[in-house]
């Protein structure tokens, strides 16, 4: 069977109960390849306890089965492995004074920060996988640069690329533009529209509240409400007015479409 044509992740009615409240209830969805996702909800529908079955952070304690490239896991280090997250909140958990390379190897292992030990030390190549990463994100000028002087986001890239290096199925993009000021975070975005166009990209899952920051390549859009997921499909079928009015409570006036991307009028 060609591994390929099997889900790179799949949730199987998966549920999640905490405090007596189910805040996941009999969640399906399929990470495939060829496809990237943007993810929408409000705050509190459960897109972060979704997504971290996805990356293998969390266990679904009330029922379903989570499968990667069509085997059930039954321990989810592996896959954790294989899913890069980036976060905003990372930032603070880097070195101010680390070299950026050393910040995009200290993915390979698993660190914040790098801190080489006799049993499991980088080696040149290590360094020189690096070096490419922030070539194909056009960041090979930051890479001699200490983490702590660069922008807000020239760091969000350089998180990205410490989350490729691991050669990961997919990479979970939680809110990454939310404390970006309006050129910074073109700037990421448009470093992600690169990364997406590239034929050798993972799949990527972008979190957001933000309809515009849905760039081209994110070709899937999932809605999740209240623990439960009330629509999903290619981006032009889901990103509509009367989807953002389901989802936030009011409909804008207009959604205008331009090069690819979407802005609403409320």
């Amino acid at each position: 069977m060609n591994r390929e044509r099997l889900p790179l992740v799949e949730l199987v009615e998966v549920s999640y109960e905490a405090d007596g409240q189910a805040w996941l209830d009999r969640v399906s969805w399929k990470l495939e390849f060829g496809h990237s996702w943007a993810v929408l909800g409000p705050n509190g529908a459960g897109k972060t306890l979704l997504l971290r079955m996805v990356a293998g952070k969390l266990w679904p304690n009330a029922g379903g089965e989570i499968r990667r490239q069509g085997k059930r896991l039954v321990d989810l280090r592996a896959l954790a492995r294989r899913i890069g997250w980036v976060a905003t909140k990372t930032i603070v958990d880097i070195p101010t004074t680390e070299v950026v390379r050393n910040t995009v190897v200290s993915g390979r292992f698993a660190q914040l920060g790098l801190k080489p030990v006799h049993w499991d030390r980088p080696v040149k190549q290590d360094f020189d996988d690096a070096t490419e990463i922030l070539a194909r994100l056009q960041c090979e000028h930051l890479a001699h640069k200490r983490f702590g002087v660069l922008s807000q986001g020239e760091q969000q890239k350089i998180l990205l690329a410490r989350a490729l290096i691991v050669d990961p199925l997919a990479i979970i993009l939680d809110e990454p533009c939310s404390s970006l000021d309006p050129g910074s975070r073109e700037q990421f975005l448009e470093t992600l529209q690169t990364l997406l166009q590239s034929k050798t990209s993972p799949a990527v899952i972008l979190v957001t509240h933000h309809v515009e920051e849905i760039v081209p390549g994110l070709d899937q859009v999932l809605v999740i409400h209240q623990g439960k997921i009330v629509k999903r499909g290619l981006t032009k079928d889901v990103l509509t007015s009367e989807t953002l009015a389901a989802i936030y409570g009011r409909q804008p006036q207009e959604l205008v479409e331009n090069r690819g991307r979407h802005w609403p009028i409320w």
